[in-house]
């Protein structure tokens, strides 16, 4: 379907003229000589784009704009002058208006600018869709669970959004998600934005682990042109984009000195600098962390700062693992065998009391995330609607509260700690002394392939006394 334009000029051979080409370049066109008839054409025409004279017969460009914007401020608008001046290219911006254009006209231009202004119309309809999506993905709803451990997590979350509600602009707390891997902090972090006072605003999130730690710095804080050999434009980062919305940075003890030292810059003084540039600007943005991590460890190590962790950890809250949350387990599962099974065309699927009960045994290491997985696996390969223990693909061998194997029942560990180069030193010399230093036989008695053993006695220098 073609896009539609809105003409009103009351020069009638320009008007005609640019009529004429638009529809020749493949656009619906209709043309008016008065903001008037312009807007009463808003309502029977609905464009996608409209071009309006600066100068009309009883209602000007200028009046017609503001009448626009109050009605629809999605159609884009671009003014036609023939003064061409500064100020009024300023009051036409300040109306509304998407560009200007000053007579006489290129009708060459006229298109580029055209094609410019619905692109990123599209743009923003795209970004307003995403935007809707994330926000129905997001809340203290979509938490799910009514144990003990999830009914305290969600009323710490409901108690700061309330604090929020009556904070100023600009003073929210940074927050520090921690938990193991796959225990929802993405989710906790979208409940706080999207049940909160800046839910209109966007929420961007970054994986601070995806990311090479030279690209990083760039990605979150944007870059000039020039600022570096690939950098051709200018660009704005991350934070900037989350201007009065909510970054949720994933993975942050991933990050390298020299960007936590920005980002507490950012932190103390809210502004921000892009990579080769001179000036500072100030943005309202709102930090949630996520580490799972133990970041108390890594400032000890010196791995990471200690002014940073004090400032993320303003407001710390700690996910609890999905083996501690005792029935939420059967109702998550039942929740996400009911999705799966939509998405499969297996609509019926049900557990037995075994499967349950295998369900509820397990310790999921990995949490929320290997339970989801886990049964995505089980409700694709399923042969009928009931699903027993032994169709559930469990990975024991991750399982932190599996029985201990024979290593964990004679190697102790001091408290003094130990030096594991030392160790691994050790055990090779006393495997290759056990089998006169025959490679293949030490090998099989340490677990490993020749050609790890004989990397690792190059290692430490080890020669055969033959």
């Amino acid at each position: 379907m073609p896009h539609a334009v809105l003409i009103i000029e009351d020069e009638a051979t320009l008007a005609r003229n640019m009529k004429i080409y638009l529809q020749r370049n493949g656009y619906d066109v209709e043309a008016v000589g008065t903001g008037e008839e312009g807007l009463a054409k808003l309502e029977t025409f609905r464009p996608d784009m409209v071009f309006v004279d600066h100068q009309l017969a009883g209602m000007c460009g200028l009046e017609f704009l503001e009448r626009l914007r109050a009605q629809d401020r999605n159609i884009k608008a671009i003014m036609l002058t023939g003064q061409g001046s500064v100020e009024v290219a300023v009051k036409a911006m300040k109306a509304g208006a998407y560009d200007y254009l000053s007579k006489p006209l290129a009708l060459s231009e006229l298109k580029l600018l055209l094609e410019r202004a619905l692109g990123e119309q599209r743009r923003e309809g795209t970004l307003s869709y995403y935007q809707r999506r994330e926000a129905s993905t997001g809340g203290v709803s979509k938490l799910l669970g009514d144990s003990p451990a999830m009914i305290a997590l969600k009323d710490t979350i409901r108690q700061l959004i309330a604090a929020e509600t009556r904070l100023a602009e600009g003073d929210f707390p940074a927050v520090l998600l921690s938990g193991e891997t796959g225990t929802g902090k993405e989710l906790v972090a979208r409940a706080l934005h999207f049940d909160g006072p800046r839910k209109a605003h966007p929420f961007i999130e970054l994986n601070c682990a995806s990311i090479p730690v030279q690209l990083l710095e760039g990605e979150l804080f944007g870059h000039e042109r020039g600022a570096f050999t690939d950098a051709k434009e200018r660009r704005a980062g991350l934070i900037e984009a989350a201007d009065r919305g909510t970054l949720f940075l994933d993975e942050i003890g991933e990050i390298d000195a020299a960007t936590q030292a920005k980002l507490l810059k950012l932190l103390e003084d809210k502004t921000v600098r892009r990579l080769g540039g001179l000036r500072e600007q100030r943005v309202d943005v709102r930090i949630i962390a996520a580490t799972n991590r133990d970041l108390e460890r890594m400032v000890r190590d010196g791995k990471f700062r200690a002014d940073l962790f004090f400032r993320l950890r303003m407001i710390q809250i700690h996910l609890p693992p999905l083996r501690d949350r005792g029935n939420d387990i059967l109702a998550l599962a039942q929740t996400f065998l009911a999705q799966q099974g939509a998405r499969w065309g297996k609509p019926n699927l049900r557990f037995s009391a075994d499967a349950e009960e295998l369900l509820l045994r397990y310790s999921w290491p990995g949490n929320v995330r290997e339970l989801r997985n886990t049964l995505e696996q089980t409700v694709l390969l399923a042969q009928g609607d009931l699903i027993r223990d032994k169709q559930i693909p469990l990975c024991h061998t991750l399982s932190p509260t599996d029985p201990p194997s024979p290593a964990d029942k004679i190697v102790v560990l001091p408290e003094t700690g130990v030096n594991l180069e030392d160790v691994e030193r050790t055990l090779l010399a006393q495997a290759l002394k056990n089998t006169g230093w025959n490679v293949s036989r030490a090998a099989r008695l340490l677990g490993l392939t020749r050609d790890t053993l004989r990397y690792r006695m190059e290692k430490y220098a080890f020669k055969s006394p033959a």
